[in-house]
């Protein structure tokens, strides 16, 4: 592929991001060097693994074990809200954006391999009785999105991440 078709990717790609950011309440980081970038490392990690892994992360090669680092990460929304920006500073929140608020570095939060295996299925002793629900409980990992019904929604409605990112809450 020649360098002006992955220009016009990568600006493809960035214009449907940034909008379906801004309906989602979401902003991208204003630097727009910067975040085409990262929008391009995401895209090599597509044509790499078949996903697009967050490019500031070791990908496996795994689906199933990097699902918690598909752009958008589930690490993302946790980020925003105690630094204002995910890890990688493709997502910023809006007084970062409007520089009430300055960037800065932003610990590591995603666990080891080991630490995610045994997480697993976390959800599933809270006390409460899932044969006593009509429907089990899908929950989104990046968002938090909940909804009862026999399988999780092919799209989140809120962060807009496929099915394969939900798990049985209940």
């Amino acid at each position: 592929m020649s360098s002006s078709e992955d220009d016009s990717l990568v600006e493809d790609y960035y214009k449907k991001l940034k909008q379906e950011a801004e309906i989602s309440g979401y902003h991208l980081n204003s630097d727009e060097e910067f975040t085409k970038e990262l929008l391009s490392s995401i895209l090599v990690n597509q044509q790499r693994y078949g996903y697009g892994a967050c490019p500031c992360r070791l990908a496996s090669g795994k689906n199933e074990e990097d699902l918690d680092l598909i752009c958008p990460c589930d690490y993302r929304d946790p980020d925003l809200d105690e630094y204002g920006a995910c890890y990688c500073g493709l997502y910023v929140s809006g007084e970062i954006l409007r520089g009430e608020k300055k960037l800065r570095s932003i610990p590591e939060r995603r666990p080891t391999l080991e630490e995610r295996k045994e997480n697993a299925g976390q959800f599933s002793d809270i006390g409460i009785s899932a044969s006593a629900l009509p429907f089990p409980v899908w929950r989104c990992r990046v968002c938090g999105y909940l909804c009862a019904r026999d399988e999780p929604p092919e799209v989140c409605p809120i962060c807009k991440v496929g099915k394969e990112r939900f798990e049985r809450f209940l």
